[in-house]
């Protein structure tokens, strides 16, 4: 029998150490960094003593880990006067991420803002929306056009108040006549 349990120990011994060897770790996968919740159709209203300050609305948000949103089909922003009645203020993107960290919104393609009682339109490329300044402005080399009841002016860089009651071009291009227009 010493011959068999030799054999059956040294078999044993041989498993042992087969399962020692060294054994292919599975690939590790990336983590994920897409959304975590989709929403189409959305309507987000900020209001403060049941007045309504801003809406916006979008055919589709994302909400990632971050905080932050992102609105791939576009969105609209509607700012309202104080008692939140009447409309002052509209900006359009055809692409938006809004980053929750600095309450910024970053607005790209055919950007379009609006100041309705004033009639007063800004078209650019790329635009930010600064929610804790309330106010938005352009990259100093981006290019603007701003258009109003009388005249056109284009440019490059441009700060506003969030409702575009005001706001500077920072580099105007073209001629300026003696009124101040641009030609």
């Amino acid at each position: 029998m010493k011959p068999r349990a030799l054999a059956l120990g040294w078999g044993l011994a041989m498993a042992l150490l087969a399962g020692c060897e060294e054994k292919e770790e599975a690939p590790r996968l990336a983590p994920y960094t897409g959304p975590l919740m989709q929403t189409e159709n959305v309507r987000i209203i900020l209001s403060d003593s049941a007045k309504t300050h801003i809406r916006l609305s979008a055919p589709l948000e994302q909400d990632f880990e971050s905080g932050d949103r992102l609105y791939p089909k576009g969105a609209t922003v509607l700012f309202y006067d104080k008692p939140g009645r009447t409309v002052v203020n509209t900006i359009e993107a055809q692409w938006v991420k809004y980053e929750s960290n600095k309450q910024l919104y970053i607005l790209r393609k055919d950007v379009r803002v609006v100041n309705v009682p004033k009639q007063q339109r800004l078209f650019t490329e790329e635009l930010f929306y600064d929610r804790l300044k309330q106010r938005i402005y352009t990259n100093p080399k981006m290019f603007v056009r701003v258009q109003t009841p009388v005249d056109s002016l284009t440019g490059y860089g441009l700060e506003a108040a969030q409702d575009f009651s005001r706001y500077t071009v920072l580099r105007l291009s073209g001629k300026l006549d003696a009124s101040g227009s641009a030609q």
